[in-house]
């Protein structure tokens, strides 16, 4: 069975803390309206930008991972992201608490992203991942994960990429041996 890749929109597809109205290198500005954008309130459309490069870095690591949103977008990755990436409708993690306390001081995802898992080895892109995260996933967690930070200001970039496909690479030898 494949590794899950476990994918944030914010963060690593979508780097929302970049400078104000200096869009990174490459991606390209899209105003979209999620639900739950709309539901707080926000009376104008969200402002994400995206790299078109990365629907195909993506799809080319589908052969070794199977490919999940872990976003707070939830399903609405699939409606607003994924046709901009060229990415096909995606199984999602549907949170059932977003935010608020986590154990030993862990990102309020951690906990969900382990049950998600139930024991198969993942890899995890977010921009909230910290050293307690790491910990708790070590501890708790039975196989093989990759808990791979993205800075907020950049995005995914050439670098991260290679080391997912290193990452599944060395998890198929050693399965294999």
């Amino acid at each position: 069975m494949k590794p899950l890749l476990l994918i944030d929109v914010d963060g690593p597809l979508n780097p929302y803390a970049a400078k104000p109205q200096r869009r990174p290198e490459g991606y390209t500005t899209h105003r979209m309206t999620p639900r739950g954008w709309t539901a707080a309130g926000h009376g104008k459309p969200l402002r994400v930008w995206l790299h078109p490069g990365h629907g195909a870095e993506l799809l080319a690591l589908a052969d070794a991972y199977e490919l999940v949103w872990a976003t707070t977008w939830k399903d609405e990755a699939n409606d607003w992201i994924a046709p901009v990436l060229g990415l096909p409708r995606l199984p999602f993690i549907d949170w059932p608490q977003m935010h608020g306390r986590s154990p030993r001081g862990t990102f309020w995802k951690t906990q969900y992203v382990l049950e998600y898992a139930a024991g198969r080895e993942f890899a995890w892109i977010d921009d909230d991942i910290t050293p307690a995260d790491r910990e708790y996933v070590d501890l708790l967690h039975p196989a093989h994960a990759l808990l791979l930070r993205v800075d907020e200001r950049i995005g995914l970039t050439r670098t991260d990429f290679d080391a997912l496909a290193g990452w599944a690479a060395e998890g198929a030898e050693t399965q294999a041996g």
